[in-house]
Order: structure tokens, then sequence, then C-alpha cells
């Protein structure tokens, strides 16, 4: 396979992982706080149907990208509500808001369905950086919010490090009862956080639609990556910089059955590189199913674990 195919590889898996770094990180911040949130995909499709409906409506894909954020950020809520006001099963509630998800961005894209999106995010050439050989082809000759996606990282990766704050959403999901008894508010924190998760999930599912996929077609515009996002916080310890590795590390499985079809390469089925994202995602979700390992993982003590300041 020639160089100039591994490039083009190399610089759409980096594409291909952007909605994935949102939405992963927003799961992060959301799973730190004690929450698990397995309504990622709904909120992607929501979020991804919500800003083509915005950016053909104003001409603007940055108006599309507000209105998708916005519209996982409302999802994320009703989560946070039922999860920490409600205390209802997590698990249940976020595969619930998968299929409400699901269903209202179907409906709400059936008007659309097929119709293609004009206002879309162009590609942005750092200058002097993007010159140099190989690496400035991959990660500087892309959009900008593939560039925004690495500001969100950073600034999670300080946040919850450096900051007072993050160090209280962190106490929040190892023990609740010990940081309500520092005087923090669980609920408060747990609902921010959750909320922003969603934003962000909005943002990738915005993202998928305005960058990566010219046109609505219902489910199969995010293909289940709000799943491979779910199981690549797992894959990256619950840390945002190995989330941006991992989201790279997946988007160039889904880039790899085009690069290799166009290098003229059939020893290995088209239909297995297709699958190798989601095997890979059913084995790490498989792994975070065992108690044990997601304790040698690195995951929040309280992680699914409703909070009840009376029975402290």
């Amino acid at each position: 396979m020639n160089e100039a195919v591994w490039v083009l590889t190399l610089a759409a898996a980096v594409s291909a992982g952007t909605p994935l770094v949102f939405a992963a990180v927003g799961e992060i911040l959301a799973e730190r706080s004690g929450v698990l949130n397995l309504g990622v995909e709904g909120m992607m499709l929501l979020g991804a149907v919500t800003a083509f409906l915005a950016a053909a409506a104003s001409g603007s894909p940055w108006a599309g990208l507000l209105t998708g954020m916005v519209a996982g950020g409302g999802l994320a809520f009703v989560h946070a509500f039922l999860s920490v006001t409600m205390r209802a099963n997590q698990i249940v509630s976020g595969l619930a808001l998968v299929i409400f998800g699901t269903g209202l961005a179907t409906f709400l894209g059936n008007p659309i369905e097929g119709n293609p999106l004009k206002p879309s995010v162009v590609d942005f050439r750092v200058p002097v950086l993007a010159d140099i050989p190989v690496v400035g082809r991959i990660l500087f000759d892309q959009d900008p919010l593939v560039y925004a996606s690495w500001v969100v990282v950073g600034l999670a990766a300080f946040y919850l490090t450096r900051t007072r704050t993050g160090l209280a959403l962190r106490a929040c999901g190892e023990s609740p009862e010990t940081a309500d008894a520092m005087g923090l508010s669980v609920a408060r924190l747990r609902y921010a956080h959750v909320v922003v998760g969603g934003l962000l999930a909005g943002a990738g599912g915005a993202y998928q639609i305005l960058a990566r996929v010219p046109s609505w077609s219902g489910a199969g515009t995010t293909a289940g990556i709000g799943w491979i996002a779910l199981a690549l916080v797992v894959f990256a310890a619950w840390r945002p910089w190995r989330a941006l590795l991992g989201a790279y590390l997946f988007g160039a499985a889904l880039a790899a059955n085009f690069a290799l079809q166009a290098a003229g390469v059939n020893a290995i089925p088209a239909e297995f590189l297709s699958m190798l994202p989601y095997l890979l995602t059913i084995l790490v979700l498989v792994i975070l199913s065992a108690s044990s390992a997601r304790k040698r993982l690195g995951a929040p003590a309280a992680l699914g674990v409703p909070y009840a300041r009376e029975e402290r």
C-alpha cells in the first residue's frame, strides 16, 4: 500500500474518531460523578437530527452544532432527573433514553430523509504545521471541530486533576457519603456533569452530520458509534487523554475498510473489517460487566449506585 493511501486513511481516522472524542469525554465526566449514562447513542442521534434541521434552516453549521448540543443536553437532563432525583436504575434509564432518543430522532428526521445538507463544516489548514511531512496532513489539515476536540480533552484532563471542583467530582464518584460529609452537594455535581456529558454527546452527533455524513439517514447516521463511545470510556480507563488516543484507534478501524479497498487489498473480507469496531466494543463491554475488572481498570467505586442523603 502506498504512502498516500496510509496518510489519507490516518487523516480519515482522526475525523472518524472526533465524534467519539466528544461523546467519550462527556461520558467520562458523567461517570466520574458516579452516574452511568447508557443513553449516549440516543443523545447523539437527537443531536444529529436537530443539528441538521437547525443548519438547514439557518444556513450556518455553527447554529446546527449549538442546537445539537442543546438537544443532547436536554435528553441528559431527563436521565439526571431519573437517576439522581428519582434514584431510578441507571441502566434501565439509559436504555430507555436510547429508545426514546432514537424514536424521536427518526420522527423528526422523516421529512428530511435522504436530503443533502449544504451548510457543513469545512476543513481549515493550519499554516506552517500543515506543511510538516505526513503528520501535517494527518493532524493539521482538518476541520475546526477536530482542533476543538483536542481543547476539550485538555480542559477535561486539567479539570479532573488540577481543580477543586474536579476533585470534588471524583469524590462523588468514589464515595458520595464522604463527599456529602465534606459539605459537597452530590446531587448538584451529578446533575451538572451528566448534563455536560449530554452536551458533548450532542456535539458528537452534530459533528457526525455536519462533517462526516452528507445527509440524514435515520439510525444509520451514527451507526452505533454511541455504543463505541461507551466502550471507549472503559478502554481509556476513565482518562480523557487515553480516550483521545482510543478514539483515533477506533476511527482507524472504521476507516480501514475503505483504505484497504482503495489500495486493492482483498485478502481480508470487507464484512469482517466493517464488524471490527463493533466486535471490539462488545468485548470491552463484556469486560465492563465484571466488577473485578472494573476495579482494576480504575472505575469510580460508586458508578451506577444511586445516592440518598438520608440513607447515609
